[in-house]
């Protein structure tokens, strides 16, 4: 099992916004390379490969079984491993850096696959979040080349409401006195801890606040501390890049299934997707709502909705409470040795 980044270079490669002279995709494995269970798990936001961020559903004895299929997970493009506006030299890095769809992201993971591991079809795709995203647009985009698919607390296409939640920490990254329209030479504080304290509110459900989930069973004093240092502690101490973090949420903003096909019309797109589907919304998720959730799979031709149960918002799909994981990985786990 592979426990460290490994990096695919893509030479020249085609992007919504331009071109990036180097793509890198980073990924890891982990598994029989012939097993032919293939399972994909592509990163959110905020989160980092070399931090574990997938590592709370793959690894022995979990949902995600590396004795069992063989999972591949990819970092997303401007998340810092992959090709990012941090990591890419002029004249396209910082501040020039090209917008990245998902399109994008997916194209390039396909390739991995394909050009390097000689997959040639994916048994399923799981995603949380923007991981979620991904996974809807993978079976959009490579319809015969995807059999089934999970998003977790998603959506195939982001919502007016969740995209105007987005414009809250984006303008308080943008309008930070040291953000310098990205062109920064040391490292933005006040604007990466603006940008974390809009986030922080919409993260989790009005009950997880009501009840003061937020002092960790005393590991916090105050609402205060919490914040600085799971907020703001998050993207500082994890070197996190403010020009990357604003390009990732210029991709989550921009994500729509029915702009890859059906020229916009989202109910057409969603009632082509042939793969089976296993949609999971937080029943208390402020951005990526159940109803949508629930909209979306009247529309898909072959999928199950399970909402998940808890006061956890949104990061109940991201491995932060472990009631909501074991939920996540009993409905998974069904899901995967049906039929």
């Amino acid at each position: 099992m592979q426990t460290s980044n490994q990096y695919y270079h893509h030479g020249r490669f085609k992007v919504a916004g331009g071109v990036l002279p180097d793509a890198v995709t980073a990924y890891r494995t982990y598994g029989d390379p012939n097993n032919d269970k293939v399972i994909v798990f592509p990163t959110c936001f905020g989160v980092k490969l070399a931090l574990g961020s997938q590592d709370y559903l793959v690894g022995e004895g979990k949902v995600l079984d590396p004795n069992k299929y063989f999972v591949v997970t990819f970092a997303l493009f401007c998340n810092g491993e992959s090709s990012s506006p941090s990591n890419t030299p002029a004249p396209y890095g910082g501040p020039y850096f090209p917008f990245i769809s998902y399109e994008d992201n997916i194209r390039a993971q396909h390739a991995v696959l394909t050009k390097h591991l000689g997959v040639r079809k994916v048994f399923c795709v799981v995603g949380f979040s923007m991981g979620g995203q991904q996974a809807y647009h993978w079976p959009v985009i490579f319809p015969d080349f995807v059999e089934r698919f999970v998003p977790i607390c998603s959506s195939a296409r982001t919502s007016p409401h969740n995209q105007c939640f987005l414009e809250g920490p984006k303008a308080a990254m943008l309008a930070s006195k040291d953000f310098d329209d990205g062109h920064y030479q040391t490292t933005p504080q006040h604007g990466i801890r603006a940008f974390a304290r809009v986030y922080s509110a919409w993260a989790y459900g009005q009950t997880w606040f009501r009840e003061h989930k937020y002092l960790m069973d005393g590991e916090y004093p105050d609402l205060n501390s919490f914040i600085r240092e799971r907020w703001e502690g998050r993207f500082v101490s994890n070197s996190w890049d403010a020009n990357d973090m604003i390009a990732l949420l210029n991709t989550w903003q921009k994500g729509d299934i029915s702009i890859i096909r059906d020229g916009g019309d989202y109910e057409k797109a969603l009632k082509s997707i042939k793969a089976k589907g296993l949609v999971m919304p937080s029943k208390t998720d402020l951005y990526f709502t159940p109803e949508d959730s629930e909209t979306e799979v009247s529309h898909l031709r072959d999928a199950k909705l399970h909402v998940i149960p808890t006061i956890w918002g949104h990061f109940a799909g991201g491995g932060a409470n472990p009631p909501d994981v074991a939920f996540i990985s009993e409905k998974i786990t069904e899901f995967l040795q049906a039929p």
